[in-house]
């Protein structure tokens, strides 16, 4: 329970400034709405790609030197540099900001690890499925505090500073309060290249289909992020609490995630995890595609909601498969391996979204995630095995 709440801290620290970062921007010297649009993908973006680049890299470490350490180096990296994006005088330094944080930060990853190596494998959906509902308590609280701190102190910087004094709250709280039963390996025992690691994962049945599957869930799901604030202003104009109704349009998301997500995951026991994946991609997809013909903001915010009912239990459930046919010892570099896929897909979402609604108009970005969901749905029912199926 202590990692769940360390986890719950740390997703209040990342949604904190969600809705926040696009309506910053003009305050950096970025005034064309396009250009809001592109820096809001690219920003969104950035961390992720870097994290992508690096994540099997951490992971290898994970196992060499403990899943803990990982954890607190990843919210220690995070609260420092959520400070520096508030200290920014330009564009670019947020985004130098944001790749510092890319590079040494990946703690979704590193808990998942932390977690999966603690905790028998016959219990493991069940305790992602509590992380998951730490995280999503905290993406629901975050934008909202966040916004409605914006709205209050008249300032799009104070929420930086408060936020990165969490994410260190996190690493206090973790280094305290979470154990870790851990042997590092023999001395001497060689290192496995990279490259070989690669096929070794890639050789377990199923692995590409799930690693694909933490690619496309999170290009998805990421790619409105940075825009829902911006479509909220499209939809209400210009309003004194612009970010406070953002951060809202964030959060609901989380708030039918709180209780959808916990019955999801468990029922991954009972009816098979392939089951549970297709009918959260299928529910996912319903909710997405209604949003880009939505009229008013509190038909958005029901259409949020409704997401939130299934979209949170994508990345729990594939974590569970994955883990389920990996040996304990090598999860940090399988998570590594895998996380980056996931990166990857946090990085291309946004960066994708923000040119879509660049050149084509925000609609069109619920569009693209719509036909995302379903080309995961039909990847997962035609090729990864379910219970009693030969891999």
């Amino acid at each position: 329970m202590a990692m769940v709440a360390v986890q719950l801290v740390m997703s209040l620290s990342f949604t904190f400034v969600s809705p926040i970062l696009p309506l910053f921007l003009p305050e950096v010297g970025v005034a064309h709405d396009a250009h809001v649009y592109l820096w809001s993908g690219t920003l969104a973006a950035i961390t992720s790609f870097m994290a992508a680049l690096v994540s099997p890299m951490w992971g290898r470490m994970a196992d060499r030197r403990g899943r803990k350490l990982m954890v607190l180096r990843s919210c220690i990296a995070i609260g420092v540099c959520t400070v520096l994006m508030g200290l920014a005088q330009n564009v670019w330094h947020l985004l130098g900001a944001r790749v510092l944080m890319g590079i040494f930060a990946g703690f979704s990853a590193a808990s998942v690890v932390l977690i999966s190596t603690q905790v028998p494998k016959n219990r493991l959906g069940y305790a992602l499925g509590l992380m998951s509902s730490g995280q999503l308590i905290g993406s629901l609280l975050g934008p909202v505090f966040g916004g409605g701190l914006a709205d209050l102190a008249d300032s799009y910087r104070l929420p930086f500073f408060v936020s990165g004094v969490m994410s260190l709250a996190a690493a206090v709280l973790c280094w305290w309060s979470v154990p870790e039963a851990f042997t590092p390996p023999e001395r001497g025992k060689p290192k496995t290249p990279v490259l070989v690691a690669l096929r070794q994962v890639g050789a377990v049945p199923g692995m590409a289909v799930l690693v694909v599957m933490l690619f496309l869930a999170q290009f998805a799901t990421q790619a409105v992020q940075p825009i829902v604030a911006l479509y909220v202003q499209t939809i209400v104009g210009d309003q004194p609490n612009l970010a406070t109704l953002g951060g809202i349009a964030l959060s609901v998301t989380g708030l039918a995630g709180i209780v959808a997500v916990p019955l999801l995951t468990r029922s991954g026991d009972r009816l098979g995890e392939k089951t549970v994946l297709l009918i959260a991609l299928a529910g996912a997809a319903l909710a997405t595609a209604p949003q880009a013909l939505v009229g008013s903001y509190w038909a958005f915010v029901v259409e949020r909601l409704g997401l939130g009912l299934f979209v949170g239990s994508i990345v729990p459930v594939t974590n569970a498969l994955i883990a389920k046919v990996t040996p304990a010892s090598e999860r940090g570099m399988t998570f590594g391996i895998t996380s980056s896929a996931y990166f990857l897909g946090n990085s291309l979402g946004p960066m994708t979204g923000g040119v879509v609604a660049a050149y084509a108009g925000l609609p069109w970005v619920f569009v693209l995630t719509t036909a995302f969901l379903l080309v995961g749905l039909t990847w997962v029912a035609a090729a990864v095995p379910g219970r009693g199926e030969a891999p």
